[in-house]
């Protein structure tokens, strides 16, 4: 085990997504020595998978590459990825922290350079992508990836391919000799941004997401208008290849259902909004999407947006939630069954694509949390009780990307609250 790296005026942020950047950068700012822990091998999080923010439909290099500026020029912030939590004791302003690191098998002297890449034939489904595509498993897990260094997947570690790898390198940056480390160390306080997960579409058995091919999840739909996506931002159908040009957005797809998820994931409509304008983007007037819905919860500024499409003669809404999807086994198309409860009519209509709003679940299952945090129903994390610890981001609450920038803020003010008192404290003692 490595010896302590920190101490109790160190602040832990554990999560690299925009919550945890945004919590540490802004410690960091105000002087405070911090620790960004991130499990995957960049920061980024789910912002950095998006193809657009809403409502501005700006690309999410607008935020990710100011705050990955001020990461590189602050020497406060140190940032280990491929780490993870794996205990927290004491209490408010002294915590002992054990982190496990896992191997990424390149070193600091790599270059991005993509040879290693080229050197390896084994291929792993694209965690980028959602595994819509495949990948080396010597790989950049994306062009905004920091740090800016390959990754070996450990299925090549120790064969043929992994000494590939390691030969094509003119730098010496591949180390298939890495091991995992245990790392332990002290601090004064921890912040949780952890992030969400999409909800398990697969467990809406009605809508058929694990055996109809045509029926994906809005994160899935993102990563292919991505123009850095699999398809080259093509909306191409995963059972056939073809483009799809009538599409279907069903909103809360485990969302406000005490079967799956009882919270409201706030973010669904507003994105559903904003794919249909991929929709446009890709096929013109030619495009139709349908959004069925419960209700829209558009918002504040998100109003005027909401407007916008609904007005849109590509793009009509139905106010239903859809009681099953079918198959037309002649051409693949999902067909969907509901009433429209706006006139009480069923129907039974047929679309190339449909895309499910799945709901946001906080990503704390597998995480190992001190028994001093506090969860709500819903498994987001609310702080601890003694007041040390915090949640950020769409780890305490459903958040957008705007709300989650400032959950992190009042998050990071009150971990520097508890670095000050601590310090006070000791100050009184000595």
């Amino acid at each position: 085990m490595t010896a302590s790296i920190a101490t109790n005026q160190t602040i832990l942020v554990v999560g690299g997504g925009i919550a945890g950047m945004t919590a540490a950068l802004e410690a960091a700012e105000c002087g405070k020595q911090v620790i960004l822990a991130e499990k995957t091998p960049t920061l980024g999080g789910r912002t950095s998978l998006l193809y657009r923010y809403f409502p501005k439909m700006c690309h999410p290099t607008c935020g990710l590459e100011i705050n990955l500026k001020r990461l590189r020029g602050n020497p406060n912030v140190r940032v280990m990825t491929l780490t993870e939590v794996a205990a927290v004791s004491g209490t408010r302003g002294d915590y002992t922290v054990t982190l496990k690191i896992k191997p990424r098998y390149v070193n600091e002297s790599c270059t991005a350079c993509g040879d290693c890449g080229k050197a390896v034939s084994a291929e792993i489904a694209n965690p980028a992508n959602y595994g819509l595509d495949k990948i080396k498993a010597a790989y950049l897990p994306h062009g905004m990836a920091y740090p800016q260094r390959y990754v070996i997947d450990p299925s090549i570690a120790g064969t043929p391919d992994g000494e590939a790898a390691k030969a094509a390198c003119k730098f010496g940056a591949v180390d298939l000799g890495m091991q995992e480390e245990t790392v332990e160390l002290k601090v004064g306080s921890v912040v949780w941004a952890t992030g969400w997960r999409p909800y398990d579409a697969a467990k809406i058995q009605p809508y058929g997401y694990d055996r109809i091919p045509n029926v994906i999840t809005s994160l899935e739909f993102e990563r292919l208008a991505d123009v850095r996506g699999p398809t080259g931002g093509k909306l191409l159908r995963p059972s056939d290849g073809k483009e799809a040009k009538n599409i279907a957005f069903i909103q809360c797809a485990g969302s406000r259902d005490e079967n799956h998820l009882r919270h409201c994931s706030r973010i669904c409509c507003m994105a559903s909004l904003k794919q249909t304008q991929y929709v446009r983007e890709a096929c013109g007037d030619e495009g139709k999407s349908t959004v069925y819905y419960i209700d829209i919860r558009a918002i504040d500024r998100f109003e005027d947006f909401y407007a916008n499409v609904y007005k849109d003669p590509t793009v009509s809404f139905v106010k239903s939630k859809v009681a099953r999807i079918a198959v037309n086994e002649a051409n693949g198309n999902p067909i969907l069954h509901g009433v429209n409860t706006e006139g009480y009519q069923r129907y039974a209509t047929e679309h190339d694509l449909v895309v499910l709003a799945v709901g946001m679940e906080p990503e704390v299952t597998g995480v190992k949390l001190p028994d001093d945090l506090v969860l709500d129903s819903s498994n987001f994390i609310e702080g601890s009780k003694s007041g040390g610890m915090f949640g950020a981001g769409s780890a305490a609450s459903p958040l957008d990307v705007n709300r989650a920038v400032q959950s992190a803020t009042a998050a990071s003010l009150k971990a520097i609250q508890v670095i000050h008192k601590t310090a006070s404290t000791e100050a009184s003692a000595s």
